[in-house]
C-alpha cells in the first residue's frame, strides 16, 4: 500500500473521470493523504476529503437531463451564464460548514484571480467557499469576490495542481488530467494550411461561372445566410477554448513537475457541459486509472 498524493484536473464534466479515479486507487490499496484540485476536480477533491463523495456520485447519478438543466440555474445577465447556486445548495447539504483545515486529509482548492492574473490556493477556511470560488468556469459560471479578489476557474493558470501535493509525506503522485488530445495521432506542431475562401467568395465564384458577370451583383445582395453543417452553441465554443488553452498549459507545467503516474482522460471523451454522462465518465475514469497502475506497477 502506497500513501497518495492525488491531484484532480479542470475539465468540466469530464470531471467526474475522477470518481472512477478514486475508487480505482482505493479498490488497490492506496491511502490518499493530500489531494489538490481545480475546478472540476476541486469539487471532487473536496467531497472526497470531506468524506461526501459517495453520497454525491449517488445523487448525481439519478439526476434527469432536465432535473440538470435546471440546477445550472442560467442568469444571462451576469458575469456568467449559470450561477450554479442551486448546484451548491445540494453540495452544501452534504459538506455542511465544514473547514479544510478540520479534514482528516491536506486539501487545496486552486483559484485565478482575475485581476492580479496569480493563483489563489486555499488550504484554510470554508470548503464549500473555496470549492465556489475553484469552479468558477468564465464565461460559463459567475466568478466569485473573496477578500477583494475576482475568482475564476483555477483551471485557467493550473489545470493539473501538482505544486500544492509536493510538500506532502507522500510514496506516489497520482494526476489526472482530462486535457488529454483527441487522438493519439494528433500531432502537437503548429498546423500550416492556406486559408480557405470565405461562402461569399465560392458564391461569387459560382455566380461567375453559371449566370455572368451582370448578375454578380445581384444574386450576391440576395445570397441566403451559410448553414452550417455542425451548429456550435456559445458552450462549445467557451468550452473548447478554454479545453485548447489549458491543455498547452498543463503540459508546459506538468514537464516542470510531473507526477509519478499521470492518466489522461482525452477532451473528445466529453464536452464541458455533458454532466448527463456521469456514469459512463465514472466508467472511463476508472479504466483509465487501472490502465496507467498497471503500467507503472503500482
Amino acid at each position: 500500500m502506497s500513501r497518495v498524493a492525488l491531484v484532480l484536473g479542470s475539465g468540466g464534466a469530464r470531471g467526474y473521470a475522477h470518481i472512477g479515479a478514486i475508487a480505482e486507487i482505493e479498490a488497490r490499496g492506496h491511502e490518499v493523504i493530500a489531494v489538490a484540485g481545480s475546478s472540476m476536480g476541486a469539487l471532487v477533491g473536496g467531497l472526497y476529503a470531506a468524506g461526501a463523495l459517495d453520497d454525491y456520485t449517488e445523487w448525481v447519478r439519478n439526476l434527469k437531463q432536465r432535473e440538470i438543466l435546471r440546477l445550472l440555474d442560467p442568469k444571462w445577465s451576469a458575469g456568467g451564464a449559470i450561477a450554479a447556486n442551486r448546484i451548491f445548495a445540494e453540495v452544501e447539504e452534504l459538506i455542511g460548514a465544514q473547514l479544510i483545515e478540520d479534514l482528516p486529509l491536506a486539501f487545496t482548492a486552486v483559484a485565478t484571480d482575475l485581476r492580479a492574473r496569480r493563483e489563489v490556493w486555499f488550504q484554510r477556511g470554508p470548503l464549500l467557499s473555496a470549492i465556489r470560488a475553484s469552479i468558477a468556469i468564465p464565461g460559463v459560471i459567475t466568478p466569485v469576490v473573496m477578500n477583494g479578489r475576482l475568482l475564476a476557474d483555477g483551471g485557467l493558470m493550473n489545470p493539473v495542481p501538482i505544486e500544492p501535493t509536493a510538500a506532502a509525506a507522500a510514496d506516489l503522485t497520482i494526476a489526472i488530467s482530462l486535457q488529454g488530445d483527441r487522438s493519439a495521432h494528433d500531432p502537437s506542431t503548429p498546423a500550416r494550411e492556406p486559408a480557405a475562401p470565405t461562402w461569399r467568395e465560392e458564391l461569387v465564384g459560382r455566380v461567375r461561372r453559371t449566370v455572368g458577370r451582370e448578375r454578380e451583383r445581384e444574386v450576391e445582395l440576395e445570397a441566403p445566410e451559410p448553414i452550417e453543417p455542425d451548429p456550435l452553441r456559445i458552450s462549445d465554443v467557451v468550452g473548447l477554448s478554454l479545453d485548447a488553452m489549458q491543455g498547452l498549459v498543463a503540459r508546459y507545467r506538468m514537464a516542470g513537475l510531473p507526477p509519478d503516474v499521470l492518466v489522461t482522460v482525452p477532451v473528445s471523451a466529453a464536452r464541458s457541459l455533458d454532466f448527463h454522462r456521469v456514469t459512463e465518465m465514472i466508467e472511463l475514469g476508472q479504466r483509465l486509472t487501472a490502465d496507467a497502475l498497471d503500467v507503472s506497477g503500482h
